[in-house]
């Protein structure tokens, strides 16, 4: 009796670490998803916001506007494109690590640009902003060269799927349509044609326009005996002879 309970005991308890762990995972899904969409309104948020700036605000500061829309937009493309890329290509692995490598550069880059947002002095902005104008050149040159060649890879690799994949249609459709070959080699020539009736007498052809006569009737006499005469009643009827 005490095995039973100690058995039920620990079927509870189970029961209860499963439930937790999975109210934890549950938990920690929700929040993952929160804390993305969060993220993702925010980023939405911030890239309208600098290209408000760029487009309202003149001189260097909505220059430097200007310089982190086009910073953050081509970061954010280029690591979509190679974390998009590497599920399927696992060569694209070391062009990851650079970029994680890179996107250090982009956010130190990314921070400083924000930083000078405030800065007052317009003069000593307008001094740096030729240095970071070559910065963000540089960063984005590298991350675009990365993108692109991880899409130039995929498109290439696509292109070679698809001509093995022409060529082995091709292959298949020459099969299907080998039973053209096959029927015509094996039909077998026509019967020849049966030798006339009258072969070696030489043949007999209707003349043109003329009709065979058909076969001739049994002759009739030439006078069609008359039919028998009507009896009247007022005649007598004949008398068999007498041959005694």
């Amino acid at each position: 009796m005490e095995a039973v309970f100690a058995v039920l005991a620990l079927l509870f308890v189970l029961l209860v670490a499963l439930g937790a762990y999975a109210t934890v995972k549950v938990i920690g899904a929700a929040k993952r998803s929160a804390d993305r969409h969060i993220t993702q309104a925010r980023r939405t948020v911030e890239d309208h916001t600098l290209r408000a700036k760029s487009l309202v605000q003149p001189g260097p500061a909505g220059e430097l506007a200007q310089l982190r829309l086009k910073l953050r937009t081509s970061m954010r493309a280029t690591q979509d494109a190679l974390h998009a890329g590497v599920r399927e290509d696992e060569s694209l692995k070391e062009s990851l690590a650079l970029f994680q490598r890179l996107s250090a550069h982009g956010h130190e880059l990314d921070a400083e640009l924000r930083r000078l947002e405030s800065e007052p002095d317009q003069a000593r902005l307008a001094e740096r902003l030729p240095g970071l104008r070559e910065r963000t050149e540089r960063v984005t040159e590298a991350a675009d060269s990365l993108r692109w060649a991880a899409r130039d890879r995929a498109r290439r690799f696509a292109d070679d799927d698809l001509d093995t994949l022409s060529a082995q249609i091709d292959i298949e459709s020459g099969a299907l349509r080998h039973w053209t070959r096959t029927d015509s080699a094996t039909t077998p020539p026509p019967w020849p044609e049966a030798p006339a009736a009258d072969e070696g007498r030489g043949r007999q052809t209707w003349p043109e326009g003329e009709q065979p006569h058909p076969a001739e009737e049994p002759a009739r006499p030439a006078i069609t005996p008359p039919d028998p005469r009507p009896a009247y009643p007022w005649q007598k009827q004949a008398r068999p002879e007498n041959t005694t």
